[in-house]
């Protein structure tokens, strides 16, 4: 009974020196939404930086739907920041009586235009000459390039080469637009056609309406 006596006074003596322990009033639940306008509709923001100027270990992010909320004190600033967007500072006000305070923050997109840049493989134009002149071309490399260059594989590679499907589409896309062009009216006849008729002489020219049987 005295052990529980002396236990009962202790925590009673620990409760009043509790009691008297002041709460701190300022401070504050900060929590709130992070919006920006879009197409005169309000989206929110996540991945937002939200944390205090005087103490830059403090702070935390918005989650997908805007949402922030964390623990300071009346009269601390709190920025808010995210890439694409301009930054905001924000003062909670040190005359509120309640230790909760929500509020909407609203980023403005920001434009950053970044100065025209040029990559070349060489410093200057001038080591670009002497790179140039430097270059070791050999017999067997030009014969090769002469090889490949000349008029008969460029014509097989015409013929043979596949068309990609950028070619084939372009050539889709021309043949339907013409099609298009001319539809509910009759195509025009060529007879009066400079091309085809230097298509046509070319063609006499060179022996192609000849007969098998003449041939």
């Amino acid at each position: 009974m005295k052990r529980c006596g002396i236990l009962l006074a202790f925590l009673l003596s620990s409760g009043i020196l509790f009691a008297q322990v002041p709460a701190d009033s300022t401070i504050v639940q900060f929590s709130g939404l992070v919006l920006t306008e879009e197409e005169g509709e309000l989206i929110p923001l996540e991945y937002v930086n939200v944390y205090f100027k005087e103490n830059t270990r403090r702070g935390v992010a918005t989650d997908e739907d805007g949402f922030f909320s964390i623990v300071g004190r009346k009269g601390e600033t709190v920025i808010f920041s995210a890439v694409g967007f301009a930054t905001v500072e924000y003062t909670i006000p040190d005359s509120l009586e309640d230790n909760r305070y929500t509020m909407y923050q609203i980023l403005d997109q920001e434009a950053i235009m970044l100065t025209e840049a040029f990559v070349y493989p060489w410093p200057s134009k001038e080591h670009f000459k002497i790179e140039f002149l430097a270059l070791d071309v050999t017999d067997e490399l030009q014969a090769i390039a002469d090889r490949n260059l000349a008029n008969n594989i460029l014509e097989r590679m015409v013929e043979e080469v596949p068309s990609d499907g950028n070619e084939s589409a372009d050539y889709y896309t021309r043949a339907r637009a013409q099609q298009y062009y001319y539809e509910g009216q009759y195509r025009p006849m060529n007879i009066l056609n400079p091309i085809a008729w230097k298509k046509f002489i070319e063609a006499w020219k060179n022996g192609d309406f000849k007969s098998e049987k003449k041939k």
